[in-house]
C-alpha cells in the first residue's frame, strides 16, 4: 500500500496535467486520473525502472483519454463550458492556456509531453505510437499555430 501511495504522490500531477491537456475539462481529467491509478492498482505491474513506470502511466493516460472520446456516454452529452471554466484551476499564463485550448488534441499532446514533461521526439513517438518524424512535424505545426494564436491574442488586447 505504501508503494501505491508513493506512486500516486510522485505521478499524480503528471497524469492529471496530461489528461487535462488532452480533454480540457477538469471533470474528464479527474475521471481519467482515477481510471489510470485504478488500472495501476489492479494490474500491479512490475517495472525495470522508474522511467519505465512513468512511460507506462503516460501511455495508459493517453489511451484512456482516447477511449473517453469513443464512449457512447461522451457522444450523447452536451458539455457545460461555463461549469468547466468555473471549476478549472487558474492557469499561470491565461493567454497561453487559451491558445493551447484552441489547438487540436494531437498538437496539445505533443506540446505537453515535450515542454511540460521534458520528453524528446523519439520518446514521444514511443509513447504515442507514432514515427519520430511525425512527432517532429506535429511539434513544428503546433509551434506555428501557437505563434499565430498568441499574436492574435496580442492584437485583440
Amino acid at each position: 500500500m505504501e508503494q501505491f501511495e508513493r506512486v500516486i504522490r510522485t505521478y499524480a500531477d503528471m497524469v492529471y496535467r496530461l489528461a487535462y491537456a488532452h480533454l480540457r475539462t477538469p471533470a474528464d481529467a479527474d475521471d481519467v486520473f482515477q481510471d489510470v491509478f485504478l488500472k495501476y492498482a489492479e494490474k500491479s505491474p512490475a517495472f525495470a525502472s522508474e522511467e519505465h513506470r512513468r512511460a507506462w502511466l503516460i501511455r495508459v493516460t493517453l489511451n484512456r483519454c482516447r477511449s473517453h472520446y469513443r464512449s457512447n456516454w461522451w457522444k450523447r452529452i452536451v458539455p457545460l463550458d461555463e461549469a468547466a471554466q468555473a471549476a478549472a484551476p487558474a492557469p499561470a499564463d491565461p493567454e497561453l492556456d487559451e491558445a493551447l485550448s484552441r489547438l487540436p488534441a494531437k498538437y496539445r499532446i505533443v506540446i505537453h509531453l515535450h515542454y511540460f514533461e521534458n520528453y524528446d521526439t523519439s520518446e514521444i513517438a514511443d509513447l504515442t505510437g507514432q514515427r519520430p518524424s511525425t512527432v517532429r512535424a506535429q511539434l513544428t505545426r503546433a509551434r506555428q499555430m501557437l505563434g499565430s494564436l498568441l499574436k492574435e491574442c496580442d492584437t485583440n488586447v
